[in-house]
């Protein structure tokens, strides 16, 4: 069981940056490849970005790349979405989530969520 806690997002402008933070508890998160999912109201969850396991490969959605950037600290069991020149597009609720698969973009093959936390950009 792993158990993922996101940092609070918050309402930032136009061009401006936001970092997320995702905290794992229960088994080591060295265990799993991590992601970030994010949903819009009346939208379906949308992958955003991915890293494997040791923390050297990542994958990312067209529409952010070049602007966020994933990373990891697994002796710190967290995982970070740094999100600069934000747009009123990336507005959505954040999750993290870890897969026992590395780098995938599919939600069904994340086994744990976090709760979500809200980023709301304005323009």
């Amino acid at each position: 069981q792993v158990v993922l806690v996101e940092s609070a997002g918050g309402l930032v402008q136009a061009g401006g940056s936001l970092r997320l933070s995702c905290t794992a508890s229960g088994r080591t998160m060295n265990r799993y490849g991590m992601g970030w999912f994010r949903q819009a109201p009346g939208k379906e969850r949308e992958f955003v970005a991915a890293i494997n396991n040791a923390g050297d490969t990542t994958r990312y959605v067209g529409s952010v790349k070049g602007r966020f950037t994933i990373s990891r600290d697994n002796a710190k069991n967290t995982v970070t979405l740094q999100m600069n020149r934000l747009k009123p597009e990336d507005t959505a609720v954040y999750f993290c989530a870890a897969s026992p698969l590395v780098l995938t973009i599919h939600s069904y093959e994340y086994a744990y969520w976090g709760q979500g936390t809200q980023v709301t950009v304005s323009s």
